[in-house]
C-alpha cells in the first residue's frame, strides 16, 4: 500500500518538523509553537504551528499526549478535537484547547498534543424500529470490574 501524502506548512522555521517515533506508535505529537504560560483555571488555545491538507476523505483526531496531564496539570477541553479536510486553508492553523489544574508552562517545541488521521465514517441510513431482537446487557456500565 503506498504511503498517503499530507501537505504540510510550519508557520515558520523554528517549529520541529512532524515524524513518527518509531516503533513507538502511529500516532504522531505535535509541539507547542509558542511559550505559553498557564494559572491553575485558565483556558487558552496553545498554537501547534501547522496548517495541513488532509486528503479527500479523511479526518484528524488531536489528544493529549498521555503524559500531558502528569507533566503539566492541563487536560484538553474537548476531550478530542477533530480537524476535517476542509480546514486546509494557508492560514488554517491547528491548536489545542487546554485548561489548567495547576500553574505551569508549556515551552515551544514542547510536545504537548498527538494526532491520527482516520478515514471518514461512510453514510448511515438510520431504520427506526420497535425491537432490536437481541438479549440486554444489564444497562450502563453492566460488565463490571474485574
Amino acid at each position: 500500500m503506498d504511503n498517503l501524502q499530507i501537505q504540510i506548512k510550519y508557520k515558520d522555521n523554528t517549529v520541529e518538523e512532524l515524524c513518527y517515533v518509531d516503533g513507538k506508535s502511529d500516532w504522531i505529537d505535535l509541539r507547542s509553537f509558542e511559550d505559553v504560560d498557564f494559572k491553575t483555571g485558565e483556558y487558552k488555545l496553545i498554537p501547534l504551528g501547522v496548517a495541513m491538507k488532509l486528503p479527500e476523505g479523511y479526518e484528524a483526531h488531536v489528544v493529549p499526549r498521555s503524559s500531558t496531564y502528569k507533566n503539566y496539570g492541563l487536560m484538553q477541553t474537548n476531550h478530542m478535537g477533530v480537524i476535517d479536510s476542509s480546514y486546509c486553508g494557508d492560514e488554517d492553523w491547528w491548536y489545542v484547547p487546554m485548561y489548567a489544574t495547576r500553574d505551569c508552562t508549556v515551552h515551544k517545541n514542547d510536545r504537548i498534543c498527538q494526532f491520527r488521521i482516520m478515514q471518514n465514517q461512510p453514510k448511515i441510513d438510520f431504520i427506526r424500529t420497535e425491537h432490536l431482537g437481541e438479549q440486554n446487557r444489564g444497562g450502563f456500565g453492566s460488565t463490571g470490574i474485574q
